[in-house]
Parts: C-alpha cells; structure tokens; sequence
C-alpha cells in the first residue's frame, strides 16, 4: 500500500475489538462484524460512512479494516466471528482478492462468512466464471454499487449468515446429544446383560458383559440352546411359565438363575421381551438381566 495511503488511516475511527460476551452499552448484544478489505482507504471511509447507520436484528455494525490479501487473512484468523467481508478483486495482484476468497474456504475452513466480491476494474474478471469456480455470495463494481444497494447486500448477507450460524449451533448441539447418547448407550452396553434367542429358544447373540459374568465367549453361546445357562436349582413351573407366556407374544419378567461354565450359579431378574412379531409368532427374543441388587 502506498505511503500517502497509510498516512491517510488517521480518517477511519477504527473499532475497538470485542469479546464475544461484551454487550454494546446496557445489555445491548454485540455487533455485526464486517471486515472492509480494500488497497484504497477512500473506499474504506466511504463504505464505512454508508453502513455507520445500519443496524440488524437490533445489532449494529462494527468494521474492521484490511490493506492486502495478507493482512486479511491475518484478521480472519484472529477474529472468527466476522460475518460479512467486502472484498477488493485487485489489490497487490490482479487476484489477490479471489484468492484471500479461496483461502477462506479452503485453509482457513470458514463456511460461514458471507464473501462480498468488490472490483473497480470490471473487465478484468468475468462475473459469471467467479460466481461459478470461487464459493463467494456477491460480486458487485464499486461504481455500480450504490449506498441502498450497499445497504442492501450486506443486511441480506447478515440475513443469511445469522441463519447459517443457527443452523451450525443446532447441528453441534445435537451432535453432542448423539454423542451423550452413544456414551450412555456404552455404558448401558457394559452395565447390562444381553442375550438373544431364536424362535425356538436357542441363543443368537449375547453381550460382552454377560459373556464376561458366565465365562463363555460370544462364540461358545451361538446356536446353544437356552438350557445350557440354566441353574441346577431352577424353578421348572417358573420356566414352565416364561415359555406359555412368550408364546403368547407377550414378555415374561421373573427370576432366574444363569450358569457359569465353572458351575457358578448367578441369579438374575430377567425381562423377556418378544421382538418382530409376525402373526402373533416373534421371530426373536430379547432378554435383559440385571443382578437382583440393581432393581
């Protein structure tokens, strides 16, 4: 940037920066970011002048001000809340400003900020082949762009921004839900016995803890009949029972006594539960066992 354009930036007030808690006065909410980048300070009074007014969702403006491609990306870096950049097409190169837009989005990874496109030398770049090879949201000649069309695409830009960034925040707190789910699912998993039995009563899956309680391995249970886990002491009316009423495709919860493949007996409450019935007859069983003490 020339010398007599750095002597000029005693005309711009600049913004002092703020916290992303800070309110603006009493309990007002914090401002709009927009980052002004342009080589020509003129542009960065004018445009601030213009948009000083605005005000959106009953936040104003706050500017923040870069000279280069470089120095640009250095205020997106430190500043991740800005939403709106006006961007300068040509500053220390031809592309300078189309490629500060790639960078963006690729290096720095912000989907976010809304990407306004400023050139005063239209017919160096092609509107249309930068709508299409570069993700920005505008592209506008500065001559063109009048104060109420300035106006109108940064408060549509804001418009759209504030909903993108809703949008994220949803999705990162139902993400987290699905993580504490996931979490507490494991912990379910490792916590509780699962065992799943065919139509005719012969296992088809049992969990690592309950595998761990009785010392088989998933692969000793598969395909057993149930009664291999049946305790020397089991009550036969209750068995009896359990077998009329799953058979009447309703679930069956009672006591019962699991045994160990070292003859260890561990009484349980089990809770048998009938799944993908088809005409009355399930085609699995699921059963959940808890030690007596956790009920």
């Amino acid at each position: 940037m020339a010398s007599d354009e750095s002597d000029s930036n005693w005309l711009i007030e600049e913004d002092l920066p703020e916290t992303d808690n800070q309110t603006d006065g009493a309990g007002a909410p914090p401002p709009w970011r927009v980052l002004i980048v342009d080589d020509d300070v003129d542009v960065h009074v004018v445009t601030k002048f213009s948009l000083s007014n605005s005000s959106f969702l009953g936040r104003r403006l706050s500017f923040l001000h870069a000279y280069s491609g470089a120095e640009a990306l250095t205020v997106l870096r430190n500043t991740p809340d800005i939403a709106v950049v006006l961007l300068d097409v040509i500053m220390e190169s031809n592309d300078a400003g189309l490629q500060v837009a790639r960078r963006i989005r690729d290096e720095l990874g912000n989907k976010l900020v809304r990407i306004v496109l400023r050139t005063g030398q239209p017919g160096q770049a092609l509107e249309h082949s930068i709508i299409v090879d570069y993700d920005i949201n505008d592209f506008w000649c500065k001559t063109d762009l009048t104060t109420r069309k300035l106006f109108t695409t940064v408060i549509s830009s804001l418009r759209t921004y504030s909903s993108l960034s809703k949008a994220e925040q949803r999705v990162a707190s139902l993400g987290a839900a699905l993580d504490k789910a996931r979490r507490l699912e494991t912990a379910l998993e490792r916590r509780t016995l699962l065992l799943t039995l065919d139509r005719d009563g012969n296992i088809a899956g049992a969990n690592e803890a309950l595998c761990a309680l009785l010392h088989y391995s998933g692969e000793q249970l598969l395909g057993q009949p149930l009664s291999m886990l049946r305790g020397p002491h089991a009550d036969q009316a209750a068995c009896d029972a359990a077998v009329r009423t799953l058979a009447q495709g309703q679930a069956w919860a009672g006591d019962v006594a699991a045994r160990a493949s070292d003859g260890a007996a561990h009484a349980l409450r089990a809770l048998i539960v009938p799944l993908d019935k088809d005409g009355g007859q399930a085609a699995h069983y699921l059963a959940i066992l808890t030690p007596p003490a956790a009920q």
